[in-house]
């Protein structure tokens, strides 16, 4: 452990979360299931080891599976309150280690210390979300056609679910999944990014403490660890009925296709391109707090990140100017120092990406007006620091099609009417979230009308980051289409089963038609 670790408490934050007693395939920190190579995780803040898991292999998967399975059985029985019970208390254990959790995401991951304390507490509002959900899981009742007849709707537990979560959020993101899926009935098995793999052992340590307290079985949260090839024994796995998927859109295709072959269900949370549109009625301090953090928290690596800010011409060198003095006032450093506001990339290839954007939006014909630009000196040996950058270009060009994982920021000016800023807004093959800042009524409801924004999340005067946990979460077009978290998002985590009951003495067909005997 590092003195800058040790200074800010890691130490003490890997020991309450127990880390060294876990093992990775295990969902009681035993030895069983975890014979891969080793996998080393480093921190993107300073560049330490903070510890070493096992990968899973093909074996160990198999009876990662089998036990799942068997607490299927035993853990679909029980009553849904009882299950949200379950639950409830797993929130608690959050609350009560929110700190040191919150430590570690940041550290492993390299968000700010606040962003990883906001991600726990993610968490811990979809537990409370979800032991309400354990008595709403409605079905519907209908009329019948033939008399003495009643008809319904039930939903019942579909089985393992498998969950895949990427490196950006590597807590949450798997919490939104499992919190509903275990309220359903189901059990979930989950590979967490290579990248933080120590967040997804503090979660599992966690999850089993309190299946344990409750004598509950083994497997109702699995784990398995590795690259890309562990991933891929879940989604040819004719025994995981559901795999949620949250990361590349090259990845949720791959993931779509096999789970597709096998008729499989998919629920994917892949790439956003997100815009905020700046009209010339919008409030210009607002429109600068909400771009710039969303441009620039999390380093530019959350899926909602803003990466387009599409501005009307009459308003646009203010808020050009507006971005550049913003951006002068931004500090950079150790994500636990609660003084920085950007901490590290995730590693060097999310730098290497991040040079190579800059560098073929300028080829491309456009202008950085904030360059960007490695930090290097004390302090940033892992060489994963950045310089968040703006570059003034256009919609059409190449990279700013597409999605690049770090604080690069485009600046994108409109003429005319609203409707031009949308047609920029959603010409783009991603469709998360997207906002419009504007005090103008019919601005804001025509963003919001069928011919406005085609993105899964459209706010009216607040950025495109920062989701709540109520509202269900996704996108459209190469986003994949899959909703987790609040509203309805429950009912992919369940089969859905239709009722006729006949309390009656004759067997009357149903469009009247006649068989008799």
């Amino acid at each position: 452990m590092t003195d800058v670790a040790v200074a800010f408490g890691m130490d003490n934050a890997l020991k309450a979360l127990g880390i060294q007693e876990l093992n990775p395939g295990s969902s009681t920190g035993d030895n069983s299931f975890a014979n891969g190579e080793i996998l080393e995780s480093r921190s993107p803040v300073d560049g330490a080891l903070i510890g070493r898991v096992q990968a899973t292999t093909r074996e160990d998967y198999e009876r990662v599976v089998q036990t799942a399975m068997e607490a299927f059985k035993a853990w679909r029985t029980i009553p849904a309150p009882k299950r949200g019970e379950v639950v409830r208390q797993f929130g608690e254990r959050l609350r009560e280690l929110k700190e040191p959790l919150g430590k570690l995401v940041s550290y492993e991951m390299g968000k700010s210390y606040q962003e990883g304390l906001g991600e726990v507490q993610e968490m811990i509002d979809i537990c409370d979300f979800a032991v309400g959900l354990s008595r709403q899981l409605h079905g519907l009742t209908m009329h019948s056609e033939r008399p003495l007849h009643r008809m319904y709707e039930q939903y019942h537990p579909l089985g393992p679910v498998g969950i895949i979560s990427a490196f950006n959020f590597p807590v949450a993101v798997w919490s939104w999944n499992t919190a509903l899926a275990w309220v359903c009935g189901d059990v979930c098995i989950w590979k967490p990014s290579e990248k933080a793999p120590l967040c997804g052992i503090a979660c599992q340590h966690i999850a089993a403490e309190v299946f344990r307290a409750n004598g509950l079985p083994e497997g109702i949260s699995c784990l398995i660890t590795g690259n890309y090839q562990v991933g891929e024994y879940m989604t040819h796995d004719e025994r995981v009925p559901l795999v949620s998927a949250t990361g590349s859109i090259r990845m949720g295709k791959i993931v779509a296709q096999a789970v597709g072959a096998r008729l499989g269900k998919t629920l994917l949370e892949l790439g956003g391109n997100n815009a905020i549109i700046v009209t010339p009625d919008a409030d210009i301090k607002m429109t600068v707090i909400g771009a710039v953090f969303g441009a620039v928290g999390t380093c530019g690596q959350r899926c909602t990140s803003t990466r387009r800010l599409i501005v009307h011409e009459a308003v646009y060198d203010q808020v050009r100017e507006a971005l550049v003095a913003a951006y002068g006032q931004l500090r950079i450093g150790n994500p636990l120092d609660e003084k920085n506001h950007v901490g590290p990339l995730i590693d060097k290839d999310a730098v290497g990406m991040y040079q190579a954007a800059l560098e073929k939006v300028v080829a491309e014909g456009g202008r950085l007006i904030v360059p960007g630009g490695l930090v290097d000196g004390p302090g940033y040996e892992s060489g994963c620091y950045v310089k968040p950058a703006i570059a003034e270009a256009e919609n059409h060009y190449e990279i700013v099609q597409h999605e690049t994982f770090a604080p690069i920021l485009y600046l994108l000016k409109y003429k005319g009417g609203v409707e031009n800023a949308i047609a920029l807004q959603n010409g783009v093959r991603q469709g998360l979230s997207s906002a419009i800042m504007t005090n103008n009524l019919r601005e804001a409801e025509t963003f919001l009308s069928v011919a406005g924004s085609d993105c899964g999340i459209a706010n009216v005067n607040i950025g495109t980051s920062g989701a709540e946990i109520g509202g269900a979460f996704g996108g459209e077009k190469e986003t994949g289409g899959g909703r987790e978290s609040g509203s309805d998002a429950w009912k992919i985590y369940m089969r859905r089963q239709t009722n006729t009951i006949n309390y009656g003495r004759e067997l009357p067909l149903a469009q009247g038609i006649k068989f008799d005997l």
